[in-house]
């Protein structure tokens, strides 16, 4: 980058504690020549002020060093979707999301695709030079076939490594995108032809057109191995002849600003809109102490469904609840497990490490969720799956219960699930008033109404048999 002052970049670079006017960019590096170009479009379009970058890790990830408008910095990748959030949230903002082809066509590369697909309001400039450069030089998936890296020393092969990977063209088969671009930084007349894409593709944010990609073909000496000169020979000879330069898609004309997105409702607002019953609102309770539980098993048991009946049942009593539920191919059969959180004032987190309270159906499960119990906890356990050789802890109560054969016996061994809500119910160990559990008990079956008798059923022969046997 030259020495002589841009407009719209900061007059002295404060990096490691102190001022200079050098980037930290290579000799002979395509990024301080971009910066410029897009920097001047900015301060030509009066859009300095009104501009976000989002900068995720890469060689840029600096730049918020040289560009004087707002700067976000993103995690590997993800600078499309924090890009989305600052459009969505400021309609009135240029957004940019200045990407390297590591980031964007590897790491991010579903952020990118889906952000293109839904035409948010912002342009994505990646700049592609074949490699990681900031990493040392590995090969990304833009590195062309027989190109040297770090990662493919014997040269990139279709059949190992694949072909690499036109960005531009894929994103050129979704709908929503309003331009589309290549271009480079090579030499002079390329980096003027550079300079009009650039500037075509901000005016379309500053009219708030939709999404624009722009894919800048740039050297990068240090990770090829070359000089400036050599490198962006390089550029200019060879990754043109797979990434050829033009204007793939231009749309703008036709194009018509989109409405600014709808105002966020507030999280009372949205729960109200999408929650399908209404409950009472929590209140404030200090002397309710939180509980912090666990229910697992395989999937089938009924697991999730005794989770949702205990925060329902929290829910109607008017504490705050959160479940959070952990399956997949579990709903087929195989382990499954939710944590729920009932307390008295606003809960800070769903996620429960160490449970007071654990639910356990299966013998791994109870392997697995055993040990994070707090000492002190209380562990509901099916009589079927303990034995001699079950974990036990001298620490933590544990409640046997025969939750399977009682089911079993009084109608199905599905609903072992009822059985154990009797157990949580009897001892109080939830601090939820019975009421509020047996109101939750069948309106957690509203959507299976033919199963509230056989379930009633089941708990009235559980509740019978914890009366009589336990404390």
């Amino acid at each position: 980058m030259s020495t002589k002052r841009t407009v719209g970049m900061f007059e002295s670079f404060d990096r490691s504690g102190r001022a200079t006017r050098s980037s930290h960019y290579c000799a002979g590096c395509g990024h301080g020549i971009l910066h410029k170009l897009i920097t001047e479009a900015l301060v030509e379009l009066g859009l300095q002020d009104r501009t976000v970058v989002v900068s995720p890790i890469g060689c840029a990830v600096f730049g918020y060093y040289y560009w004087d408008v707002g700067n976000i910095g993103a995690a590997h990748g993800r600078a499309p979707a924090v890009a989305t959030a600052v459009s969505r949230t400021i309609p009135q903002a240029v957004v940019v999301a200045y990407q390297g082809d590591g980031d964007l066509a590897a790491i991010g590369f579903n952020c990118a695709v889906q952000a293109a697909n839904r035409g948010e309001r912002m342009v994505t400039f990646m700049v592609n030079n074949c490699t990681y450069g900031m990493t040392g030089g590995q090969m990304s998936p833009t590195s062309l076939l027989g190109q040297r890296t770090l990662t493919s020393p014997q040269g990139r092969e279709a059949a190992t490594e694949g072909h690499p990977l036109r960005v531009a063209e894929l994103f050129n088969q979704l709908q929503a995108p309003v331009y589309i671009a290549r271009c480079s930084v090579a030499d002079t007349k390329r980096i003027f032809q550079t300079k009009q894409i650039v500037r075509k593709a901000l005016e379309l944010q500053r009219d708030g057109k939709g999404y624009a990609y722009v894919e800048v073909l740039s050297p990068c000496p240090t990770a090829m191995g070359l000089d400036a000169l050599a490198s962006a020979r390089f550029t200019a000879e060879q990754m043109e002849q797979v990434f050829p330069l033009g204007v793939i898609r231009d749309h703008s004309t036709q194009a018509v600003p989109l409405p600014p997105p709808a105002p966020a409702c507030s999280v009372p607002d949205f729960f109200a809109r999408y929650r399908d019953r209404d409950f009472p609102a929590p209140v404030e309770d200090a002397t309710y102490t939180e509980r912090r539980m666990i229910v697992a098993g395989s999937g089938g048991q009924g697991i999730l469904v005794l989770g949702l009946c205990l925060i329902e049942a929290g829910a109607l009593a008017q504490r705050f609840v959160t479940w959070y539920p952990t399956y997949g191919p579990e709903q087929r059969g195989g382990f499954a497990s939710c944590a729920l959180v009932i307390g008295g004032r606003t809960i800070g987190s769903p996620h429960v490490e160490h449970p007071d309270i654990l639910v356990c159906l299966t013998r791994p499960m109870l392997e697995r969720f055993l040990p994070l119990v707090k000492p002190g906890g209380v562990v509901f356990c099916d009589t079927m799956i303990l034995g001699p050789d079950a974990p036990s802890r001298p620490d933590v109560r544990i409640v046997a219960v025969p939750a399977t054969e009682l089911a079993a016996a009084n109608g199905s061994s599905r609903a072992a699930n009822t059985v154990m809500l009797t157990a949580l119910l009897h001892t109080r160990v939830t601090g939820l008033p019975e009421e509020a559990i047996l109101h939750a008990r069948d309106a957690t079956l509203r959507k299976k109404p033919s199963l509230i008798a056989l379930n009633r059923h089941v708990f009235d022969a559980g509740l019978a048999w914890c009366r009589q046997n336990l404390p």
